[in-house]
């Protein structure tokens, strides 16, 4: 209940993250080949793609998804992002076994 939106929230960001590593290693690329590859439906892909080319993670070529402006640094700062959440959900699980 209380984590069920942060539950989604890193289910969708895995999904974005999957989608993104196929075009980053396949690129170009279309949705039907990443629904292949990825195992997902097609409407997940293409919402993937959508999220990701605001971010501008990727662009459309085109022959499909590639690699776009900003992944160079989004690659840079993965490991501090992703340490930062882990930090904080190490807070959360202290907090949790003070009750």
């Amino acid at each position: 209940m209380l984590f069920d939106q942060v539950n989604r929230e890193l289910e969708l960001a895995q999904r974005h993250l999957e989608v993104l590593k196929v075009v980053i290693d396949r690129g170009p690329i279309g949705i039907l080949k990443l629904a292949e590859e990825t195992g997902m439906p097609t409407h997940k892909v293409r919402y993937s793609l959508r999220v990701l080319e605001q971010g501008q993670l990727i662009k459309p070529s085109s022959h499909g998804a590639i690699a776009g402006d900003a992944v160079e640094t989004f690659l840079s700062e993965f490991e501090k992002d992703i340490d930062e959440l882990i930090s904080i959900a190490e807070v959360v699980k202290d907090i949790g076994k003070s009750f």
